[in-house]
């Protein structure tokens, strides 16, 4: 347990960050999910709409910091490999 009132107040900001972190990454896979999903299917219009919504919410997790800027644009690439293929 934390001894100090410093230490006390970053324990509870990191519960804060895990929380809402968590809650990001939770929804970049379920966008990235719903991606694959409406790709497999063969709608390209569906697979645009939620190729848009999955790079939105990749940059907007980027901008927090909660992933790496590179490896969203590794993920952003390989959407838009798969739109500009159809």
């Amino acid at each position: 347990m934390a001894n100090t009132k410093s230490a006390i107040k970053n324990a509870r900001k990191t519960r804060a960050r895990t929380q809402r972190n968590r809650a990001i990454n939770t929804r970049l896979k379920t966008l990235a999910r719903s991606f694959a999903t409406a790709a497999k299917s063969g709608d390209a219009a569906a697979a645009k709409s939620a190729a848009i919504a999955y790079v939105s919410a990749l940059d907007k997790a980027v901008k927090s910091n909660v992933i790496h800027r590179n490896a969203a644009s590794h993920h952003k690439s390989q959407v838009a490999k798969y739109v500009l293929a159809k």
